[in-house]
C-alpha cells in the first residue's frame, strides 16, 4: 500500500519541489508524494535548473499552499526548514511529522556561481536524505 507523504517548507519554491522531484525518480512505488509551502513563492528557476542537471525534471510541479492539500489524509508530513515547522498546521493524530531542517539555496548571496553552488549543494544533500527515506520512515512510523 502505497503511503502519501507531504514536503512541506516555507515557500514551496526550492527545497520541498526537489524533495518531491527526488522521491518521485526514486520511491515513486512506494510514496503518492506532494510538496507545499506555509506562504509559497513560485517555483524557483535555479531550483528547475539544478535538478534537470541531475536528471529529475521538476519543471511541471507548482508551488502551492498546504491549504490546497487539506483533503489529502497524509502518512507522512516531512518539514525542510525550521520556519515551516514552526507554523506546520495540525494534522490528523495518524499523521507522522518527520522534520529536516536544510538551508534556502534561494537566500544565498554572492556571484551567480556562488548562488548556483548552494542550490547545487542543497540539491544533493536533498537527495542524500531522500534516497534513505523509506528507512527513516520505517522507524518513524513504529508505536
Amino acid at each position: 500500500m502505497t503511503k502519501r507523504l507531504l514536503f512541506l517548507c516555507t515557500g514551496n519554491s526550492c527545497r520541498s519541489q526537489m524533495a518531491e522531484g527526488w522521491a518521485r525518480r526514486l520511491h515513486g512505488d512506494k510514496f503518492e508524494v506532494y510538496s507545499a509551502g506555509v506562504e509559497p513563492h513560485g517555483l524557483h528557476p535555479l531550483a528547475v535548473l539544478v535538478m534537470k542537471e541531475a536528471g529529475v525534471d521538476i519543471s511541471a510541479q507548482a508551488s502551492k499552499h498546504v491549504r490546497a492539500l487539506k483533503n489529502i489524509d497524509f502518512d507522512f508530513v516531512i518539514t525542510l526548514c525550521d520556519s515551516a515547522r514552526e507554523s506546520c498546521p495540525l494534522f490528523p493524530k495518524k499523521t507522522k511529522v518527520v522534520h529536516r531542517d536544510f538551508e534556502d539555496p534561494a537566500a544565498a548571496k554572492g556571484s551567480e556561481e556562488e548562488v548556483l553552488a548552494a542550490f547545487r549543494r542543497v540539491r544533493g544533500q536533498i537527495h542524500d536524505f531522500v534516497e534513505g527515506l523509506p528507512e527513516i520512515l520505517m522507524t518513524e512510523d513504529r508505536p
